[in-house]
């Protein structure tokens, strides 16, 4: 399967935001999944088996338990393709931070000068060392 199909099931991006926060048993994904996406048990253990099928996902056994963490590789593929791409936004991004930066600027200037502390309240004014 490829990672886009993996990735591209709401459901699974939802179970790897859940584990990007750190290990958790199946049965806590599952109460977290059931809840926010109303599926069976048998549904969100379909989802861990597919992630873990295609490396997304691993899994350890603890006593009867079954712990699972992100594995990073597959992730960093992703990354790696969507590299390519980063330009078509990095640009407007940039663009949207000047704008911003601009305007509040304008605000600052329209609005006047923000007075700060006079002396007697600035412990750090040479007056009052």
């Amino acid at each position: 399967m490829h990672a886009f199909d993996v990735l591209g099931d709401p459901v699974r991006r939802r179970i790897l935001e859940l584990l990007a926060d750190g290990e958790l048993s199946s049965g806590e994904v599952t109460a977290v999944i059931r809840d926010e996406y109303g599926i069976s048990q048998p549904a969100v253990s379909q989802h861990l088996r597919v992630l873990r099928d295609n490396g997304f996902a691993r899994v350890r056994a603890e006593g009867t338990r079954r712990l699972y963490a992100v594995e990073a590789a597959p992730l960093r593929e992703v990354d790696m393709w969507l590299d390519r791409f980063r330009r078509f936004w990095e640009q407007r991004l940039d663009a949207l931070a000047t704008e911003l930066a601009r305007g509040r600027r304008e605000r600052r200037i329209a609005d006047g000068p923000v007075p700060g502390p006079g002396p007697e309240e600035d412990p750090g004014h040479e007056e009052n060392r």
